[in-house]
């Protein structure tokens, strides 16, 4: 068997978490048309058993990372280092874009840091069935003229367009090894994880401007009997005005994120889920050091 680790960097919302859900066929990382929805690390399990002589079994850990972008608080320097230290804890590198070199400096800054590493890169330019083939080249060529990447492939990770071949393009770098994970689990991230996650994506959905990215959730209850889940979640968020918002006129909005988000836990854990919900507020705790560790974005 091959197998090994491959980080997915980028900027925010390239599509890193849609593209990881797209190469294991199921959702397992919250997306967003916001930037900065991904803030923790998530393993994504891959593994194929070889259907000729040809081929090798593969088992691929894609390990999806928050975007790199400049750090306005502790919660984003956290983010930032976690994406950058995965450079060196890999086997390969895919690096994620969705326009040219030339149009901002995050791109360019991302570029300079993988210069310093020798873990071979993957370009991944997102988003075809957005841009014309004139820009499609163009961002091709800008980014084959650097010398930096092994492959550049182009994807439509919305709805699986060429995913196979960026599956296929990391496969070419993983050597003999063991399978690192059971082949019927596809990531090592918990339940109770996961729940908390999705959570989180329904207030981003259904809250606009900057709110919930001030918004935290942790799982304070998590029950499980014959056919039911019992689940209390507190929803943290930053500012008192916030947390009007976040409930909203009569409790509605609060129950909508909790109505849309158990539906979905129902489906991914298979059983009855009686979700609770309460919003508290804790000021600025972006910039709280205890506060991240004790919402699990710091050691």
């Amino acid at each position: 068997m091959k197998s090994g680790f491959v980080g997915i960097i980028g900027r925010p919302n390239v599509g890193k978490s849609t593209l990881l859900n797209a190469i294991l066929g199921e959702k397992i990382a919250i997306t967003t048309e916001k930037p900065q929805t991904t803030r923790n690390t998530i393993r994504g399990i891959y593994t194929h058993y070889a259907e000729n002589e040809d081929e090798d079994d593969v088992q691929i850990v894609f390990i999806d990372t928050p975007g790199i972008h400049k750090p306005r608080n502790k919660l984003g320097e956290y983010m930032t280092e976690s994406a950058i230290n995965t450079f060196s804890e890999v086997d390969a590198i895919i690096f994620i874009v969705d326009d040219a070199l030339s149009k901002g400096p995050g791109d360019k800054y991302i570029l300079n840091l993988l210069k310093e590493t020798d873990t071979p890169k993957i370009l991944v330019i997102n988003k075809i069935d957005q841009i014309g083939p004139d820009a499609f080249a163009e961002i091709y060529r800008e980014y084959e003229e650097t010398g930096v990447f092994a492959e550049i492939l182009g994807t439509a990770a919305i709805d699986g367009t060429h995913v196979e071949d960026v599956i296929k393009a990391a496969a070419g770098f993983m050597e003999e090894g063991p399978m690192f994970f059971p082949d019927d689990i596809v990531t090592e991230n918990p339940a109770r994880f996961i729940v908390s996650e999705i959570i989180r994506e329904k207030i981003l959905l259904y809250l606009q401007d900057e709110v919930p990215h001030g918004v935290a959730v942790e799982i304070e209850q998590y029950e499980e009997e014959d056919n039911l889940t019992r689940i209390g979640a507190v929803i943290y968020c930053e500012r008192k005005s916030h947390k009007g918002m976040i409930i909203g006129k009569g409790g509605r909005k609060l129950k909508g994120i909790g109505k849309s988000a158990r539906q979905e836990i129902e489906a991914l854990l298979g059983t009855k889920v009686f979700l609770e919900t309460w919003v508290k507020v804790r000021e600025n705790w972006r910039d709280s050091d205890i506060a991240l560790t004790n919402f699990g974005y710091r050691d």
